[in-house]
C-alpha cells in the first residue's frame, strides 16, 4: 500500500479527536497528537507537563519578538519542533494520522496527504462537551468558543490559509449529521478511495 497521511482538523466538541483515533485504528497506523510532546520534552530537556503548557497555544505577541525570521517565543519553538517531526515522518514514507498541528498546510506538498476538517452544530457540540467535561450549558459553550478561538489564532499565526476554511481541506464534514460512528464509516470509505487512486 502506498504511503498515506490523514490530517484531521477539528472544531472543539465535534468529536474530531475521537474520529482521528478511530481512523488510526481502522487503518492500523500511528496517531500523532499530544504524543509529539514526549519527543519534544526529551529534546528540550523539559518535562512533558512544562511543554504541554505551550502545546497548540498561540504566542503572546506583546512578549515576543521576531528578528531576521527568528522568534524568541517558546510557543513558536515548540510549534516548529512539532512541524519538523511531522516533516521527518512524512519524508520517511511512514503512513500516519495527525490531529491539528497545521498539518493540512505544513504537509500539503506531499501527494500522500488526505486532509479532513470535522465541524459540528453548536447545540450538538455543547451537549457533547457537557457530557465529556461535566459542565453546564453556559460553561460548555464558553469552553468551545475559547478553545476554537485559540486554535484559530495558533493556526493562522503559522499558516497562510485560514483555520476551518473548506478550500484548504480535501473534505469538510459535519459530524452532527450522522453521529461519530457513521462519520468515521464515511471517512474510511473516502480515504480508501483516495488511497486506491494513489496506487
Amino acid at each position: 500500500m502506498s504511503q498515506f497521511i490523514i490530517s484531521v482538523g477539528r472544531e472543539f466538541g465535534s468529536g474530531g479527536r475521537v474520529i482521528a483515533e478511530a481512523l488510526a485504528a481502522r487503518f492500523n497506523v500511528p496517531l500523532y497528537d499530544r504524543h509529539l510532546i514526549t519527543k519534544i520534552a526529551e529534546e528540550m530537556g523539559m518535562t512533558e507537563e512544562q511543554v504541554e503548557k505551550y502545546n497548540e497555544v498561540p504566542k503572546l505577541k506583546f512578549l515576543s519578538r521576531t528578528v531576521n525570521g527568528y522568534s524568541n517565543s517558546i510557543e513558536d519553538h515548540i510549534a516548529d519542533m512539532q512541524f519538523e517531526i511531522l516533516e521527518e515522518k512524512a519524508k520517511s514514507g511512514e503512513s500516519f494520522v495527525v490531529v491539528g498541528r497545521c498539518s493540512e498546510m505544513k504537509l500539503k506538498k506531499y501527494p500522500a496527504l488526505i486532509s479532513l476538517f470535522i465541524h459540528g452544530d453548536m447545540e450538538v457540540k455543547i451537549d457533547r462537551v457537557m457530557r465529556v467535561y461535566n459542565l453546564d450549558q453556559d460553561e460548555a459553550k464558553k469552553l468551545i468558543l475559547k478553545k476554537d478561538k485559540k486554535r484559530k489564532r495558533y493556526h493562522d499565526d503559522h499558516c497562510e490559509g485560514k483555520w476551518g476554511d473548506s478550500r484548504y481541506y480535501d473534505l469538510s464534514i459535519n459530524s452532527s449529521r450522522l453521529g461519530i460512528d457513521t462519520t468515521v464509516d464515511v471517512l474510511e470509505a473516502y480515504i480508501k478511495t483516495r488511497i486506491a487512486a494513489m496506487q
